[in-house]
């Protein structure tokens, strides 16, 4: 089965999944308490007028028909028109999305960066001290709070060592790195444990097998021999589970963005929902839950690419 032939059968399975995400976002966001008529209006307005919004808005109609309306809006790449800023929402969301999008890719190459060494350190000194410290840092910061941890490296950081800013997104490539680096660590912290783990694990059954204790015969340096050999199958298993985590930073770095505040879709989320805004909380759950389908579907590609035993099929 070739490429072609995979991604249009992923994509069909990938649309009952869409469908899903269509159905749940819409009924949670309509069990949110509150009328978001009388928000817009406020505590004093008329019947008369609460009435006239609903109608415009379309909420006096029953739930059903607005879902079939929702539906087929959507499918057009229409998610309305905010009820905050009185602006389409798909435009809203595409001025913020950038940078939710350039944090969490920042987030990835830092996990990368930290947990690709520590893996392979703790993988060579199995259950020596380098192993135990590695592990034991991992789970450290595995349990700590994404909020608790970006706010001491806020203090520490940006007010006892004044090194990177408080807060704000910047200008240009360089200022937005050096504006993203103690938020994209952060998010890093909490995904590098996950990858070291998976890829110590990956790599210690690996090195035990055949064809390696062949390759350690002929002499060949431990670092070589686990670039060679090892690291590419040791990868296998970690690219599945950092495709899997990335859906969960998305969504993670909300809290993130709030701390440093940072103009991504994290603040947009908490404003949309103090505000009963459906149409905005409905196209950002939307785009999110599309962009996790997309990443499932990149990260089958890349499995396949990176091992020849695995076929599009």
């Amino acid at each position: 089965m070739n490429i072609i032939t995979f991604l249009r059968k992923r994509i069909l399975q990938s649309l009952p999944v869409v469908f899903g995400i269509l159905a749940v976002v819409f009924l949670v966001v309509r069990m949110i308490p509150g009328d978001p008529a009388r928000l817009m209006l406020g505590i004093h307005a008329s019947d008369a007028k609460l009435s006239a919004l609903r109608e415009q808005l379309g909420l006096d109609q029953p739930i059903w028909q607005q879902f079939t309306q929702f539906v087929g809006h959507a499918v057009q790449g229409e998610l309305g028109t905010s009820l905050v800023f009185r602006r389409d929402v798909l435009e809203v969301i595409l001025d913020r999305l950038p940078v939710t999008l350039s944090l969490v890719a920042f987030a990835v190459l830092l996990s990368v960066a930290i947990s690709l060494p520590l893996a392979m350190l703790a993988s060579m000194r199995q259950g020596r001290g380098a192993d135990f410290l590695v592990r034991s840092g991992a789970t450290l910061t595995l349990a700590m709070p994404g909020f608790w941890l970006g706010l001491n490296l806020l203090i520490l950081f940006a007010v006892i060592f004044p090194l990177f800013p408080v807060s704000g997104y910047g200008k240009g490539l360089g200022d937005r790195i050096w504006h993203l680096f103690l938020p994209a660590l952060t998010i890093a912290f909490s995904l590098a444990p996950i990858l070291i783990r998976t890829l110590r694990a990956s790599l210690i059954e690996i090195m035990s097998a055949p064809h390696v204790d062949f390759a350690r015969t002929k002499g060949l340096p431990e670092l070589v021999l686990i670039r060679r050999h090892v690291l590419r199958n040791g990868l296998m298993a970690t690219i599945t589970i950092l495709g899997v985590n990335i859906g969960w930073l998305i969504g993670g770095s909300v809290v993130v963005e709030t701390v440093f505040t940072l103009p991504g879709i994290g603040a947009l989320i908490i404003s949309s929902v103090t505000a009963r805004d459906f149409p905005m909380i409905q196209g950002i759950a939307l785009i999110f839950g599309g962009m996790v389908v997309v990443i499932n579907l990149v990260t089958d590609l890349i499995y396949a690419a990176l091992d020849p035993r695995v076929s599009y099929d």
